[in-house]
C-alpha cells in the first residue's frame, strides 16, 4: 500500500505539538509551585492573589521607621522604674498634693481626684517613675513624686522591689536623686537636651496611672518654655506625647535612645491627657543630679542683680536702638555685680559667649556657672557696649532673685506726670509706706486709677528716686527734671518699691 506522504506530515507535525505543549505546561506548573504566597521584597511583605490561599506563617517584617522605635523602647524601658511614695498624715492636715491646680496636674496616680478630707489617720500613697542613671542604684525623679514621703519602693522592670533612700532633692528645679542597694543596672545613656529641635520624634516612658512600662511617642512641640509657674527655674521640653498622671519622673528619650528630658508635668482640664506635656531638659537634670550626687544640694551661680525685660517703652527710655538684652534694676550690696562695677540701668546682652535675649535665659544661665568661675559680661550702658568681668559667687541658701514679674507694663500713657501726687520724704510717711530711713526721692501719696500715671503702672506708695536718669531728693529736683521733657518723648521712672527698685517708662500717645 502507498502511503500518503502529506498525511505522514500532518502526524508528525501534530505529535510536535503536542510534545511542546506538554513541556510549556510542565514548566508553567513547576514555576507557579516554586513561588511562596507571600515573598519580602525591600523588607516589605508582598503578598500574592490567590482563591483559598494558605495563610502566611511567617511573622511579617517590621517597616524601618517603627523597628527604630521598636529597638529604642527595648534598649531604654529596662531602665525605667516604677516609684511608689507613701506619706502617712493626721487629722487636719492639708493635702500637699500639687495636682490640685486646676492647671497643671501633678502625677500621683488615683491620688489624683481624691478629696483632701481624711479620716483622723490616713495612709496615701502616691505613683510616679523613675530612671536608672548609674548601675549601682543611682535614680533620678520628680521631687514632687517623693515630697514628704515616709517610705518609697522602688519596682524595677524585671519585678525586683527595693527600698529607696532619698540622696537629695532641689525644689527649685523639681528634681531628686534616691538611690536603691542594687547593682548592674541598665542605664540610659544621655542626651544632649540643646539639640533637640521643634518636630523631632521623641518617647516618653513611664507608669501612667500605676501601668508600668508604657511607652507613648509624639513630637517636639516647642522648647525653652517658662513663665509657667511650677518652678523657680523652667526651661521645658513641650510635647505631644500622650503623658499622665504617674508619668511623672519617668524618661522623654530620642530616636537615639538618649535621655534628653525627665516628664515633670501636663496641661490639663480633666485630669488627663490633652496634648501638651512638659519635660524638664537633660542638661539641666545632668547639672543638678551631679550637684546631689557629690554634694547632697545644689549649688547654684549667682550674679546679685533684680533684672527685667526690656521692652520697647524701655528700649526707647535707654536709647537702644531694639529692644534686646535684660535690664538691671537693681545690684545688690555685697554682690558679684557690684563688686564687678555693674550700675542699676545697665543692659545685659551677653554672658560669656551666649546672647542674652530674655531674664529667664539669664538667670538660668547664670545658675549654671561653676562658682569661682570668672565671666566676662557685655552690657549696654548710656548707649555704648563695654564689657566687665565678674566672678560668679554661689546663691545664698536663703535668697532667690525672683523675676519681676509686676516690673514695667505696656503703658498707654501722658503728656506729663499727671494722676499722681508726690510728697517730699518725711518721717510719717515713710512710716506709713515702711520705706527705708536712708531712702531718697519723692513719695507718691495718691493716684487716679484711670489717669496715664496710674495706667503706666505708678501705684501709691512708690518712690520715685530717679526722671529720665537724674536723681530726684526733693519735689523741686523732680519738676526740674520733668520740665526738661519733652511732650512728646516717653518719660523713665526709677521707682521703689518693697524693698525693691525698678523702671517704668510714661509713654506719651
Amino acid at each position: 500500500m502507498r502511503r500518503d506522504p502529506s498525511g505522514m506530515r500532518r502526524l508528525v507535525f501534530s505529535a510536535f505539538l503536542l510534545f511542546v505543549g506538554v513541556i510549556v505546561g510542565v514548566v508553567l506548573v513547576t514555576e507557579f509551585d516554586s513561588v511562596p504566597n507571600g515573598r519580602a521584597t525591600g523588607g516589605v511583605v508582598e503578598q500574592e492573589t490567590a482563591i483559598l490561599a494558605p495563610p502566611v506563617t511567617s511573622d511579617p517584617v517590621v517597616p524601618r521607621v517603627d523597628q527604630t522605635f521598636v529597638a529604642v523602647s527595648k534598649a531604654v524601658t529596662p531602665a525605667v522604674v516604677n516609684i511608689a511614695a507613701t506619706r502617712n498624715g493626721g487629722k487636719g492636715e492639708e493635702s500637699r498634693f500639687p495636682f490640685q491646680d486646676p492647671l497643671f496636674k501633678r502625677f500621683f496616680g488615683d491620688d489624683l481626684f481624691r478629696s483632701p478630707d481624711k479620716p483622723e489617720k490616713r495612709k496615701s500613697e502616691g505613683l510616679g517613675s523613675g530612671v536608672i542613671i548609674d548601675p549601682n542604684g543611682l535614680i533620678v525623679t520628680n521631687y514632687h513624686v517623693i515630697e514628704n514621703a515616709d517610705e518609697i519602693v522602688v519596682l524595677l522592670a524585671d519585678k525586683r522591689e527595693f527600698p529607696g533612700e532619698i540622696v537629695g532633692t532641689d525644689s527649685k528645679s523639681d528634681l531628686a536623686l534616691i538611690r536603691i542597694k542594687a547593682d548592674n543596672l541598665p542605664t540610659i545613656p544621655w542626651g544632649d537636651s540643646s539639640k533637640l529641635q521643634v518636630g523631632e520624634y521623641v518617647l516618653a516612658i513611664g507608669s501612667p496611672f500605676g501601668f508600668t512600662q508604657t511607652v507613648t511617642m509624639g513630637i517636639v512641640s516647642a522648647i525653652g518654655r517658662a513663665d509657667i509657674g511650677l518652678t523657680n527655674y523652667e526651661d521645658f521640653i513641650q510635647t505631644d506625647a500622650a503623658i499622665n498622671p504617674g508619668n511623672s519622673g519617668g524618661a522623654m528619650v530620642n530616636v537615639q535612645g538618649e535621655l534628653v528630658g525627665i516628664n515633670t508635668a501636663i496641661f490639663t482640664r480633666s485630669g488627663g491627657y490633652m496634648g501638651i506635656g512638659f519635660a524638664i531638659p537633660s542638661n539641666m537634670v545632668h547639672s543638678v543630679v551631679g550637684s546631689l550626687a557629690e554634694k547632697g544640694e545644689v549649688v547654684r551661680g549667682w550674679l546679685g542683680v533684680a533684672i527685667q525685660e526690656v521692652t520697647a517703652s524701655l528700649a526707647q527710655g535707654f536709647g537702644l536702638e531694639e529692644a534686646k538684652g535684660v535690664l538691671i534694676s537693681e545690684v545688690m550690696s555685697g554682690s558679684p555685680a557690684e563688686k564687678a562695677g555693674f550700675n542699676r540701668g545697665d543692659v545685659i546682652v551677653a554672658f560669656g559667649n551666649e546672647a542674652i535675649t530674655d531674664t529667664k535665659q539669664l538667670r538660668n544661665v547664670v545658675a549654671d556657672t561653676a562658682v569661682g568661675e570668672q565671666i566676662p559680661v557685655r552690657i549696654i550702658r548710656n548707649k555704648k557696649e563695654l564689657t566687665l568681668e565678674v566672678m560668679i559667687e554661689a546663691q545664698p541658701k536663703d535668697l532667690f532673685v525672683r523675676r519681676q514679674s509686676d516690673s514695667s507694663r505696656e503703658e498707654r500713657s501722658s503728656t506729663l506726670l499727671s494722676g499722681i501726687e508726690v510728697r517730699n520724704l518725711s518721717e510719717t510717711l515713710i512710716r506709713q509706706f515702711n520705706l527705708d530711713e536712708k531712702a531718697q526721692g519723692v513719695v507718691v501719696i495718691a493716684v487716679e486709677p484711670e489717669s496715664l500715671a496710674g495706667e503706666a503702672g505708678i501705684q501709691e506708695g512708690d518712690l520715685i528716686m530717679e526722671v529720665n536718669r537724674i536723681l530726684v531728693h526733693n519735689i523741686a529736683d523732680y519738676e526740674t527734671s520733668l520740665s526738661k521733657s519733652e511732650k512728646s518723648e516717653a518719660i523713665l521712672l526709677l521707682v521703689g518699691r518693697k524693698n525693691r527698685t525698678l523702671f517704668l517708662t510714661v509713654t506719651p500717645q
